[in-house]
């Protein structure tokens, strides 16, 4: 079998089994959300914390919760890192410094996990596992919960309740994320991947001398970075690492793990409004976008320029030779499609125009499929704007699902697409203006502009990969990097549940002759190109000056 039959094949069958779970898993975790009964562990939990599950919040009582819980998580997982060396399973290491605990903090409870350290020289086991792999479920169910709020505003009506923030966090922790992540992780064991508290093996290489192997709670942390969108690993290599990613065959359990969730919410709230074919259009309108950025990267890596490439058909340089190339553009594609970050192969060493592709998805604002909870109601916003464009043209007051679309929303919605590329435009104009920070650039020109762009367009975005090249771990990338993170996280949340409290307030408007129908082919044909037209070539001029001059050289 050919490499490129091989590809295909991988991306297809991909295509199906998500197709399959579409329906069951979306309405596995409306149940999940939706239930009235609180079960008995749910109940235990709300006592533990002080919650009233039976009452119901508003958009801004719903935003203090997220932002009450987040700031407890974010100066936790500081002081956790700043005295790791007293605690147990510390393997020895010293306390992560601050900027650097700072910029970690922020990252996973931003659901970013942007890591500028070596995750296997850095943190001792504790804190990888009770900080880290802790924010990857709990910032992971923060996304989901934003998102059934906004849902919730859209079929609610007459009433300023978006549901209980602290009821979808345990829900969305328990039920959804923890029992899928166990099974995982043991897939992922049965795949080769460690899982223990080890603090690593000195073997012997080919060439005589010795190196330290560290060992670790490796497939438990793997799993829930994946499937939580989250992205962080626990070695410097992340998924490109033996230990984390071991096999084709786990590369591809990761790459599901990566697009279940996001795939299939579009169907959660499709039954959450009382009309599954709304899911249809927005997760139809996903899968375009999606396979369009898979097929592009792959064959921009399969454009073989140069003695070397042309020798070997295709561009290989940074590509672990284990999952070869045609793995490796698609882990990430789906990697920049969503909030994941995770990487199994060096994005810098791409192609320029391979390279552009998974930068390009990022500035989609990850809405193809997105993150978790993130990605929904970020193509929700862009569904928002697109009836509200249809409606000008036709010189009609838009509607979507019901509800008006006045100007009140439409702030919300604008407000939310402006945030991203303010930061990430903002962020890297300041850093290419500043020659002291210029010099963390490996390279210069059209290329360290790219490095520049990428790392504000991950760490903005709330992606969190790396497209290396790029000397991070300095006061100044720590701590902008680290504002971009917290400010491209909680600022959108903030205009999304503002949306949805006015939503919610609203009455339902009737279906007319003159209503957008928005779940046909015509409304997805218009979501995709707003998508496009509206978010991407807002950094058109960006881009031209990076890898696209780069790639026309």
């Amino acid at each position: 079998m050919s490499d490129t039959t091989a590809g295909i094949l991988f991306i297809v069958s991909m295509v199906v089994v998500l197709g399959l779970l579409y329906i069951p898993m979306g309405n596995y975790m409306h149940w999940v959300i939706s239930r009235k009964r609180h079960l008995v562990v749910e109940r235990g939990i709300y006592r533990l914390i002080g919650v009233n599950p039976e009452g119901e919040q508003s958009w801004a009582g719903y935003a203090r919760g997220v932002l009450a819980f987040s700031v407890i998580s974010l100066l936790f997982l500081y002081l956790f890192q700043r005295v790791q060396s007293g605690l147990w399973l510390s393997l020895g290491f010293p306390n992560v410094p601050p900027d650097l605990s700072w910029n970690t903090a922020a990252s996973f409870v931003a659901n970013t996990n942007w890591q500028a350290y070596s995750g296997e020289s850095t943190m001792g086991h504790l804190v990888q596992m009770a900080g880290l792999t802790v924010q990857n479920f709990v910032s992971a169910a923060v996304g989901i919960a934003v998102a059934m709020a906004l849902v919730r505003g859209f079929a609610r009506k007459l009433t300023d309740q978006l549901g209980n923030f602290w009821v979808d966090l345990v829900r969305i922790t328990l039920w959804i994320l923890l029992p899928i992540a166990v099974i995982s992780a043991i897939v992922l064991i049965a795949g080769g991947a460690v899982e223990n508290l080890s603090a690593g093996t000195d073997v012997h290489t080919i060439a005589g001398s010795t190196q330290h192997v560290t060992g670790g709670p490796v497939a438990s942390q793997e799993a829930i970075k994946e499937l939580g969108t989250n992205g962080g690993g626990f070695y410097n290599a992340n998924s490109a690492h033996p230990f984390e990613n071991p096999t084709s065959w786990t590369n591809w359990i990761e790459i599901f793990l990566i697009l279940l969730i996001p795939f299939s919410l579009p169907r959660t709230f499709g039954k959450m409004v009382g009309s599954n074919r709304q899911g249809y259009a927005l997760v139809s309108a996903m899968g375009l976008l999606a396979i369009t950025s898979a097929v592009l990267v792959n064959v921009f890596q399969g454009i073989h320029h140069g003695t070397v490439p042309m020798a070997v058909g295709s561009a290989t340089e940074g590509t672990e030779s284990r999952l070869g190339v045609l793995n490796s553009a698609t882990f990430a594609s789906a990697t920049t499609l969503t909030s994941t970050g995770a990487v199994n192969s060096f994005h810098d060493s791409y192609t320029a125009l391979g390279g552009a592709v998974p930068l390009a998805d990022m500035m989609l604002g990850e809405v193809a499929p997105g993150g978790t909870g993130s990605g929904l109601y970020g193509i929700l916003i862009l569904a928002v704007i697109t009836v509200f464009v249809a409606g000008l043209m036709v010189g009609r007051t838009p509607e979507y699902l019901g509800k008006k679309i006045g100007s009140r929303e439409v702030k919300f919605a604008s407000l939310y697409i402006l945030t991203t590329p303010t930061l990430v435009l903002g962020f890297t104009g300041l850093a290419m203006a500043l020659g002291g920070e210029r010099a963390s650039m490996l390279n210069s020109g059209a290329h360290g502009l790219s490095e520049v762009l990428y790392a504000f367009t991950s760490t903005a975005n709330n992606n969190g990969s790396a497209f290396a090249g790029l000397s991070v771990d300095t006061i100044w990338y720590n701590t902008t990097t680290g504002l971009a993170m917290l400010l491209g996280r909680f600022l959108p949340i903030v205009f999304v549940l503002g949306l949805a409290g006015s939503l919610a307030r609203q009455k339902a408007v009737p279906e007319s002759d003159g209503t957008l129908r928005t779940y046909q082919p015509l409304f997805v044909g218009m979501l995709v190109a707003v998508t496009l037209v509206v978010v991407l070539l807002t950094y058109l001029p960006a881009l031209a000056l990076g890898p696209l001059a780069e790639g026309v050289h």
